[in-house]
């Protein structure tokens, strides 16, 4: 594991970058004190010597659910400076959630939170708390640190990231050093980064938002990144003023406006707010600028590509449209067929570039159905103008998107229809004032011996879903007699977001 001249691991370009002034303030949580460039590195590197004396290598997967913090990041940072393939998972994710992604992933250590120790197995399982505890640390404290850098090539897997199919299973998207390198440099140059810019991160980060699009930039730059361990209205207000740019999902935006107190004094020293994982209503661009003097930028991006297109940063920021495709990132508009569509007709959004993944973990035949003829075909519909902006109309699939996580109602919809007394469901978004959106489950009773009453069923039903992340679960049960189908059989979900489109509305 020696650093050399052609070494590809993305930890190198980081490292020649923010991490060059290692008394510089790196993550600075709310009350302080700030973890330097310095201190963060020191403990990736104890974290890398854990790992050597566990007897893994360069190569193996390392999946962590754990909690947001700043021994989280080092922890992150530690297996791209040892070359293992990390695979962070979502904190909300159930014990048998878990145990599909360890199934299918088969890492050489699982890092959890120290309660959960006790409910999986993998070769190796550490622990690391919210505080900072567990036994990761302690082990750390004893290990002798390993500050080389693994020698990778850029096309060497760095992450795992999974995300749901309409199967109703993960599938974990491939990406390797150069996706993530070219990604992170491309923002870093498009969004103006420069010296003296401090970034407000209240975001997850076991999500591609946070983790990389965030802190890739901020390392790159050297940046302070004021560190919220969440998101609440009181503390991105009392943030804001030492900030000034701020990284967040729709539902950030709506819930600051919602806040009558908010204004522009709040952003006195902000110079950039940007909008990603969820699309942006027009009425909340337009009320955010009218209140803040600020026009939120709004992006384009996914799990299998990272960021794909951009609103500008000099010029117009065009409600509900995405923007430009990205510096060597290429966007087609293609019809049914594959042919490519003319400037403002809908059709299926395609994209290439040095930022797309390199398959689905374990599922060629998956991968080899995404792509074609070079290109990935996103699931997204849109359409370009003239000028080459993309607007995006929808989705191919029914994907939900709920505060910037992806749903996918197949999932839901197989716990509910293995419940006594439910003969079918469908599992639907709806327009939500908070979330974006909202998951409903529209069901019908069954009937025969298995009937049973409606509050019966619905408590069984609730019963089933709490082996389920909370943010997948429906907001609400809405019972009918009958899903309407089409002439083949087939429910028709259009129909039902239209009936149901409200369902939220007095919420």
């Amino acid at each position: 594991m020696v650093s050399n001249a052609s070494n590809q691991n993305f930890f190198r370009t980081l490292h020649e970058c923010g991490f060059q002034n290692p008394d510089s303030p790196f993550l600075t949580p709310p009350g302080g004190p700030a973890w330097s460039y310095g201190a963060i590195d020191a403990l990736s590197a104890r974290f890398a010597g854990v790992f050597a004396e566990a007897g893994l290598k360069p190569g193996d997967r390392i999946c962590v659910q754990v909690e947001k913090s700043a021994e989280n990041v080092a922890l992150y940072l530690a297996a791209l400076r040892f070359g293992l393939v990390y695979t962070p998972l979502n904190t909300a994710y159930t014990r048998e959630e878990i145990r599909y992604f360890l199934g299918d992933c088969d890492p050489a250590a699982f890092v959890c939170d120290p309660a959960r120790a006790e409910e999986v197995s993998a070769t190796a399982v550490f622990t690391l708390g919210a505080d900072g505890g567990g036994s990761l640390m302690t082990a750390a404290q004893k290990a002798k640190p390993a500050p080389a850098i693994a020698v990778r090539h850029e096309d060497d897997l760095a992450v795992i990231l999974y995300t749901s199919g309409t199967t109703g299973r993960s599938k974990g998207a491939m990406l390797s050093h150069r996706n993530l390198a070219t990604n992170a440099t491309t923002l870093h140059e498009i969004w103006g980064f420069a010296p003296g810019d401090v970034l407000l991160h209240a975001l997850p980060i076991f999500h591609i938002h946070g983790l990389f699009v965030a802190l890739h930039t901020a390392m790159l730059n050297g940046s302070e990144v004021v560190f919220l361990p969440r998101f609440s209205v009181a503390g991105v207000k009392e943030a804001l003023a030492r900030a000034t740019i701020m990284m967040g999902v729709p539902t950030f935006y709506t819930r600051l406006l919602a806040d009558e107190a908010f204004g522009a004094a709040d952003c006195a020293s902000m110079r950039l707010f940007i909008s990603g994982s969820a699309p942006l209503t027009a009425e909340t661009h337009r009320a955010f600028e009218a209140r803040t003097g600020h026009a939120i930028l709004e992006r384009y991006g996914m799990s299998e590509a990272g960021m794909i297109a951009s609103n500008p940063l000099h010029g117009a920021r065009v409600a509900e449209t995405v923007g430009f495709a990205l510096p060597g990132v290429d966007i087609r508009i293609t019809d049914e067929t594959g042919a490519p569509s003319s400037p403002g007709v809908v059709g299926s959004v395609d994209v290439r570039g040095p930022n797309i993944f390199q398959g689905y973990w374990l599922r060629p035949e998956k991968t080899a159905t995404e792509f074609r003829d070079g290109w990935f075909v996103t699931g997204d519909l849109g359409a370009l103008d003239d000028e080459g902006r993309l607007t995006l109309s929808g989705r191919s699939t029914d994907l939900i998107i709920a505060g910037g996580y992806n749903i996918y109602p197949k999932e839901i919809e197989d716990v509910i229809g293995a419940v006594t007394g439910v003969g079918e469901c469908a599992v639907i978004g709806a327009p939500h004032p908070d979330m974006g959106e909202g998951v409903v489950a529209v069901l019908a009773a069954g009937t025969g011996d298995g009937a049973l009453a409606k509050e019966e069923s619905e408590e069984k039903v609730r019963a089933a879903l709490s082996a389920l992340a909370s943010f997948k679960r429906p907001r609400k049960l809405i019972w009918i007699d009958a899903l309407p189908r089409n002439a083949m059989g087939k429910v028709q979900k259009a129909a039902l977001r239209e009936a149901y489109k409200d369902a939220f509305a007095t919420d």
